[in-house]
């Protein structure tokens, strides 16, 4: 069996999907009681409104999906993986000549600045957009940040 394409990915059936949680669920999600599992596009389409300058953190994207669908949360597996898809997707397209450019799927952090091994070229490759920006980019052990990074955020 083929392996699928990221644009493929981006079309899963039956999502979005709004899940009433259970106490267990709902106390690991810190009191939450609806969630939504979004749609990779809703993901896409909030990554590829970041405007040069700016940075969005999955929590506040998950905040945003949460918003939209007036959920108390989005899933955190799922947005993290959808992210990652929504970024390879756009790099796939761009690369094949579909789009004149990605979405600046580099614009997309982790909590407190963190940036994304598993985006196209990896951390190298976020990293070297951000500073072409004019961000900071630190290092604290092993992993890599945006200096500053609540500045710049939506």
């Amino acid at each position: 069996m083929a392996r699928k394409s990221w644009s493929e990915k981006m079309q899963p059936e039956g999502l979005p999907k709004i899940v009433r949680l259970d106490e267990k669920q709902s106390k690991r999600l810190g009191g939450a009681k609806t969630m939504v599992v979004p749609h990779p596009q809703d993901v896409y389409e909030m990554m590829a409104q970041v405007p040069r300058g700016h940075l969005l953190s999955v929590p506040l994207l998950r905040k945003m999906l949460a918003g939209k669908y007036n959920t108390d949360t989005a899933c955190p597996l799922t947005t993290g993986i959808f992210i990652w898809i929504a970024a390879n997707a756009s790099q796939e397209k761009a690369d094949k000549g579909e789009i004149p450019e990605p979405i600046p799927w580099w614009h997309t952090v982790k909590a407190k600045g963190e940036l994304v091994a598993k985006y196209p070229g990896g951390i190298e490759r976020q990293a070297a957009h951000l500073e072409a920006e004019g961000f900071d980019i630190v290092q604290k052990g092993k992993k890599f940040y945006v200096a500053d990074y609540e500045r710049y955020l939506l």
